[in-house]
């Protein structure tokens, strides 16, 4: 028997449906400015980078042992040890046939060499040095050029730059690069019985988590917050903070009154000062979330239960505010394992349920609930590791299905 669902109304936007339609609607912010290397963490590329210089810029010894002429190396043979070079140090002579050269990694290979060998392969006596097994022309050598090419292009723009991307970056000796200029994101929660972490709770009051959370993940996208608090259900109060925050910001999150409640007024403000994109998505969590612009302004309504509000800011507000940065955002990666326990689920909305996946003996990933699915319950969510992507018309897993599921255990939540 299915169950009733009253949250599964006619009409609900389809999940992708809807991030599409508002992806089609957002342009990326077009200023850019110059920044120096040690403040580029972080930072979203505002061109293509193409590489000054050829990386490397000259040939190189793979490992710590000797250079030398490939076709010098016989059975039998001892070559002339003539000098080191050393990383920052190169041998300036040329090496002859029978000579060889002590070559650390990194340093530079003489002229007149074109193999190293590895020191563990070689014999040493006095000034003399006895190579075992056959050696080919460029063994152990990293020759000029060999990862990147003068004018090669590195990175697109758009590319956020990570420390693997910064390494790349420095080791083509930049100083600064243009990127794109951070966002600035206005942030607000609604509702009567919010209270701020450290003030006393009264009857009926809770403290303003979603606000605390979703600055975080705006601050770990690089971000520009402007936080204005918590604002009471009152429309006008409403009404004056939005306004203000289209004035100063790139993008406008709310969290809270956007539901169908007495005192719930988002919607009914937006209205008045803005548009309506669309509303309620048949999604869960995170049905009653909002999209729409005031004066070009994109606004962003998420929930106010805690695990809706941080579940739709990654599947929609993430991807917007990556179009808006000129950030080009793949799609999730997603896996398939398999379900080690029965998951509820009724048919009628795409459900993205919290999970822990881990790898099982026989190699397979098996997935289990992190905790209570209820969307106010936040400390199940902060366990999980994972989203379970369960399409819209499916009904309950069973134990020993397969689920497509996303991690999410290291991004920026």
């Amino acid at each position: 028997m299915t169950t009733f669902d009253p949250c599964n109304q006619p009409g609900l936007r389809p999940y992708l449906d809807a991030k599409q339609d508002m992806l089609s609607q957002l342009d990326k912010v077009s200023k850019s400015e110059l920044v120096s290397l040690d403040q580029l963490l972080n930072r979203i590329l505002a061109d293509d980078l193409l590489s000054p210089i050829d990386v490397p810029s000259f040939a190189n010894s793979a490992m710590d042992g000797y250079a030398l002429r490939a076709e010098d190396v016989q059975e039998g043979t001892a070559l002339t040890l003539i000098g080191t070079s050393l990383a920052g140090q190169p041998f300036n002579g040329r090496v002859g046939t029978g000579e060889c050269v002590r070559i650390m990694t990194g340093a530079a290979l003489p002229l007149g060499a074109d193999a190293v060998v590895m020191q563990e392969n070689c014999r040493s006596e006095h000034n003399f040095i006895s190579p075992q097994g056959t050696i080919t022309e460029g063994q152990n050598v990293r020759q000029p050029a060999e990862d990147l090419t003068q004018g090669e292009r590195v990175f697109t723009a758009g590319t956020r730059i990570n420390a693997r991307v910064l390494a790349v970056l420095s080791s083509l000796g930049l100083e600064q690069l243009y990127v794109r200029r951070p966002l600035t994101v206005a942030l607000l929660s609604t509702g009567d019985e919010l209270k701020t972490p450290g003030e006393l709770l009264g009857p009926g009051d809770i403290y303003d988590s979603n606000r605390i959370g979703i600055r975080a993940m705006l601050q770990r996208l690089g971000v520009t917050v402007l936080d204005y608090g918590i604002i009471k259900d009152d429309p006008a109060l409403i009404r004056q903070a939005l306004v203000k925050a289209a004035s100063e910001a790139d993008a406008i999150v709310t969290s809270g009154g956007v539901s169908v409640g007495d005192a719930d007024y988002i919607k009914q403000v937006l209205d008045e000062v803005g548009r309506i994109g669309f509303w309620k998505l048949a999604i869960k969590p995170g049905k009653p979330f909002a999209f729409g612009q005031i004066n070009d302004c994109p606004f962003f309504g998420l929930p106010g239960n805690p695990v809706s509000a941080a579940v739709t800011f990654h599947l929609l507000v993430r991807p917007a505010l990556a179009k808006l940065a000129g950030e080009p955002l793949p799609a999730p990666v997603t896996l398939q394992a398999t379900a080690l326990m029965p998951f509820k689920k009724t048919p009628g909305r795409m459900d993205f349920q919290r999970g822990c996946v881990s790898t099982q003996a026989d190699g397979s990933l098996g997935v289990v609930a992190a905790g209570a699915q209820s969307s106010g319950v936040f400390s199940a969510m902060a366990q999980a590791n994972c989203l379970l992507h369960l399409e819209q018309d499916r009904g309950n897993v069973a134990e020993g299905e397969h689920v497509t599921l996303e991690l999410i255990d290291g991004l920026y939540w």
